[in-house]
């Protein structure tokens, strides 16, 4: 991974530096993988991981390097800086004990979900999602569900999609214009889902949240292995998580009807 090309003059140090922690977010854990994965040399590199394990951005132990407690504390600011995960945490625990499965909690951020917040489920496999990880817009329930007011963008990210996620983990990728179709459904049904467009065995159904604006600034899923979410089961798992997704709306604001 080489350093970027497009970075505004005299941040060239910073962006060196915050391409490490990504690294050593990703799972970088000793200076040569570093040095391997940024394209820094050598001496470069170290002098770096020296100033961020100062700065508590990492740390070092016997594991090699891991996030700093400064890291940890910014991220805590930044996920109370916004509302929604606090207000959604009591709804989505109630969710999690009433349908035993995995619940989620995501947003927008550019062409990908962000995971803010997530409860594992009490059977089937463990999911490979995680709070801050990011995964494809029109591959992931909480995804799709997020974009059901933009149909101007369902094509577009659904083809740039197709470049991120380029092994396909159903047997037929469906093109560009039978993904709008399903979206358009998806959109009169008020939810949508991931009939295993992101993992192999895992499907799930979530639906938006909206604040005082009606702007979709959330959503919500519930997801399960195949074997606990047969079609029949997905299709009443609608008004349930829809419910529980309109709870957390109108905690932030949204109220039905036209807009005064």
């Amino acid at each position: 991974m080489n350093a970027p090309t497009d970075i505004p003059p005299g941040t060239q140090t910073l962006a060196r530096g915050l391409s490490v922690i990504r690294i050593v977010a990703d799972g970088a854990r000793d200076l040569r993988t570093l040095v391997e994965r940024t394209g820094l040399g050598r001496s470069t590199t170290h002098r770096l991981v020296q100033l961020l394990v100062r700065e508590e951005f990492l740390r070092h132990g016997d594991g090699g390097y891991t996030l700093g407690p400064a890291l940890i504390e910014l991220g805590f600011k930044a996920l109370h800086g916004n509302p929604l995960p606090v207000v959604a945490r009591p709804v989505l625990e109630e969710l999690s004990k009433q349908v035993h499965d995995t619940v989620h909690l995501g947003v927008i951020d550019g062409d990908s979900v962000l995971y803010l917040d997530k409860l594992p489920g009490t059977r089937g496999a463990e999911m490979r999602s995680r709070i801050g990880h990011r995964m494809p817009l029109t591959r992931t329930g909480v995804g799709m569900a997020l974009l059901l007011d933009s149909p101007d963008r369902w094509e577009t990210l659904y083809v740039l999609d197709a470049d991120r996620v380029p092994a396909p983990v159903t047997a037929k990728r469906a093109d560009g214009s039978e993904f709008c179709t399903r979206m358009h459904a998806y959109a009169k049904m008020g939810a949508a889902m991931d009939l295993e467009d992101n993992e192999p065995g895992i499907r799930c159904v979530a639906a938006p949240v909206r604040d005082a604006s009606k702007a979709i600034v959330g959503a919500i899923s519930v997801s399960a292995t195949r074997p606990y979410m047969p079609a029949a089961r997905m299709r009443g798992l609608v008004p349930v998580v829809r419910r529980a997704a309109g709870r957390i709306s109108s905690a932030m604001g949204y109220r039905d009807g036209p807009q005064s």
